[in-house]
């Protein structure tokens, strides 16, 4: 029903415990070491990998990493640092039951070819799943007080983002993505979605809403 829609849970992450910490020394590691595989349920153990809700803006340092498991994660939301993961080739988050979207910024990783997500809890309309939030009521809060702008890099407030919904591919999957636009100039470069897909960045809410402005 288009009478309630999900909402946006912000800030989840307990970034003083334990597990952010071993998870911060691990990414640390994969760094340092220049590893090619980015496992945090091998690297810190399956109990601090479920106190994770989100990952450190420090993976876009990861610049060897070919291949990213998050298979089975709590996350709820994933850093725009990931467009910095140059080489990264495959990505698997299935059966991360509480991702339902991702950032825009991984349609940077150019050589990303290969993806596995749950399609099933992904934000959507057209294909009779689950409603995209409106962004308008909750908008999306990373970690920091500023946000970089998807498409140009300028940094800028929330107040001064223009947040809005896209479904593109990446890997094998559409995704719905969230774009932080600076600009109406900065929103028309955004890429056309896929037949079947809302077909221009979007507010999210009710179907109502889904107007081209």
């Amino acid at each position: 029903m288009e009478s309630t829609f999900p909402k946006i849970k912000n800030h989840l992450q307990d970034r003083n415990s334990l597990a952010w910490t071993k998870l911060c020394a691990y990414i640390d590691i994969v760094i340092k070491e220049e590893r090619e595989i980015f496992s945090p349920a091998e690297g810190i153990g399956q109990e601090c990998y479920q106190q994770i809700y989100t990952l450190p803006e420090s993976i876009g340092l990861m610049k060897n990493v070919k291949h990213v498991d998050l298979y089975g994660s709590m996350l709820t939301s994933i850093p725009p640092e990931i467009g910095q993961m140059e080489a990264l080739e495959t990505f698997n988050s299935y059966t991360s039951d509480n991702l339902h979207w991702y950032p825009y910024e991984i349609t940077n990783c150019t050589r990303l070819r290969s993806s596995k997500v749950s399609t099933r809890v992904l934000y959507t309309h057209l294909k009779g799943k689950r409603g995209f939030p409106d962004l308008k009521d909750n908008p999306v809060r990373y970690h920091g007080e500023t946000v970089k702008c998807s498409i140009c890099q300028k940094e800028m407030t929330y107040g001064h983002t223009n947040q809005r919904w896209i479904s593109l591919w990446v890997g094998n999957n559409v995704l719905p993505l969230l774009t932080n636009l600076c600009s109406t100039q900065c929103q028309a470069l955004l890429p056309q979605p896929p037949e079947g897909y809302v077909q221009f960045p979007h507010k999210g809410g009710p179907r109502s809403n889904y107007i081209r402005k």
